[in-house]
């Protein structure tokens, strides 16, 4: 692994510094959804573009989740961020996670928003097939985002993730991060952690759904949680915008009222599930 500044984009000037990483299909115009109604009094959201996307598209690397993770904490480094908190989504869940591995006393929080587990996500033969042609087939990311929101999205909408998709990705590095992120189990290295973790599912999502998440994340994590979204699939920021912000943000907030004290002199209780 290569030493390398991740492109990025700051939003808001809170004392909570929080990344946010986006997934397999797309660069940090993933949150452009969200952006507007972000508390960037409270927070300060670093927007990620990971190798082989947006502004990165062109860089070099493994294109892995470990090397995602060792990107991101020299990130942290040059922002002078000494604890943080990260936002991942699908793939991006699995690169928090990697940094969870990485350097968990650096961070306050973790946020999967259909996360997918640090086990990896083993695919049939033919789903296989599926998603390693995407790189270079835009019909087959169409079937995949139609696939994982319900089959109830407009055409229009679809379309629309699909282009994006396409423009903001190099298809080898695309290809590539398959293999690591769907192929790829380090739940050893994470499990037990006491980092707070809250994973949130979206009910149209049959690939990622709060049920596998039960059985992985919230099994993991003693400090974790599940929460699923009753209007989103796997797309929530694009889906229900507001009610994602709502539920992460609460999550985030609350580590200034029940994380561990500096001293070590009180412990936050294992948080419940809401599934």
């Amino acid at each position: 692994m290569t030493s390398f500044t991740l492109p990025h984009e700051l939003h808001g000037d809170g004392a909570h510094k929080v990344f946010a990483v986006h997934g397999w299909f797309a660069d940090r115009s993933a949150y452009a959804s969200v952006l507007p109604d972000l508390d960037t009094m409270s927070f300060t959201y670093a927007l990620v573009d990971l190798r082989g996307y947006g502004e990165a598209k062109d860089a070099v690397g493994a294109y892995s989740t470990a090397e995602a993770a060792q990107d991101l904490l020299e990130l942290a480094d040059r922002l002078g961020w000494e604890r943080f908190s990260v936002v991942g989504h699908s793939m991006g869940g699995a690169v928090a996670q990697r940094l969870l591995a990485l350097a968990p006393g650096r961070l306050r929080r973790i946020v999967g928003v259909s996360p997918v587990p640090a086990s990896g996500l083993p695919l049939p033969a033919d789903q296989w097939e599926l998603f390693a042609d995407a790189a270079q087939l835009p019909e087959n990311r169409r079937t995949i985002i139609d696939f994982t929101t319900g089959g109830v999205r407009p055409a229009a909408w679809l379309e629309r993730m699909v282009a994006r998709s396409v423009a903001v990705s190099d298809p080898k590095a695309f290809r590539s991060w398959l293999d690591s992120w769907a192929g790829e189990d380090f739940h050893a290295e994470v499990a037990g952690a006491r980092v707070p973790a809250l994973a949130v599912a979206g009910r149209l999502d049959p690939a990622l759904s709060a049920a596998l998440l039960r059985e992985t994340w919230r099994r993991w994590y003693p400090y974790g949680e599940v929460r699923e979204l009753s209007g989103a699939g796997h797309y929530a920021m694009d889906e229900s915008p507001l009610e994602l912000i709502q539920v992460v943000e609460a999550f985030l907030d609350a580590d200034d009222e029940d994380d561990v004290d500096d001293e070590g002199d009180e412990e936050a209780e294992p948080e419940g599930e809401e599934a």
